[in-house]
């Protein structure tokens, strides 16, 4: 059966469900989601996820939200991804860690800075999570120093929810080539069979609303 998976290109956290599914060779298609145009808060999708958020990943009757459980979903279907033995642990502890230090900050300034009208935009605020974000970038380059992958000797949980929003072009205070351990570390998750940027792996774009 096909996996489906309500996402929008323009969602990191989608991003991170939708990588998940594609690099581990699971049959799923995703299914656009009109975030824009609020068809989260729409009665007709709160009845698929009464959270009103993407991605949400439905399969047969199991309906599964949060990008951090789908990746788990993914990992207990496939077996990919979720690290060896006491691996698992670190695993679990750097997707959390990027759930509250890394993403959190990045989603939610990258949608100030792009996705807010100009003369709506909290220039303040922006300025005072860019140091937290600057200080969650440090936190990952220091990890990096030295190895190719978050945890063990291949791509894991860990390594996907933490690249799920430094793959996307609009700015939001992140610049490869200021930190050379997170660039050379995306420059492996870019060399694996299957991988594909967020804007064409999922539906939905800014260039689609321009």
């Amino acid at each position: 059966m096909t996996l489906k998976l309500h996402c929008f290109g323009e969602s990191g956290n989608s991003y991170k469900a939708a990588l998940a599914l594609e690099l581990s060779g699971s049959a799923w298609e995703p299914v656009f989601v009109d975030f824009f145009n609020g068809e989260t808060r729409s009665d007709a999708y709160r009845d698929l996820n009464p959270m009103g958020e993407a991605p949400l990943l439905i399969d047969g009757d199991r309906r599964l939200s949060q990008s951090g459980v789908i990746q788990q979903y993914v990992t207990d279907k496939t077996g990919r991804f979720g690290g060896e033995g006491d691996d698992r642990y670190e695993v679990l502890r750097w997707t959390l860690w990027d759930n509250h230090k890394l993403s959190s900050m990045a989603g939610m300034i990258r949608f100030l800075m792009n996705f807010l009208p100009e003369d709506k935009r909290p220039h303040e605020v922006i300025a005072f999570n860019q140091g937290r974000l600057k200080a969650a970038f440090a936190v990952l380059d220091a990890h990096l120093a030295g190895r190719d992958w978050f945890v063990g000797k291949d791509i894991t949980n860990a390594d996907i929810s933490c690249c799920g929003y430094l793959f996307y072009p609009e700015p939001f205070g992140f610049d490869r080539v200021d930190w050379p351990n997170i660039d050379r570390w995306l420059s492996n998750i870019e060399n694996l069979p299957g991988w594909k940027s967020p804007y064409d792996l999922m539906p939905g774009s800014p260039a689609d609303r321009a």
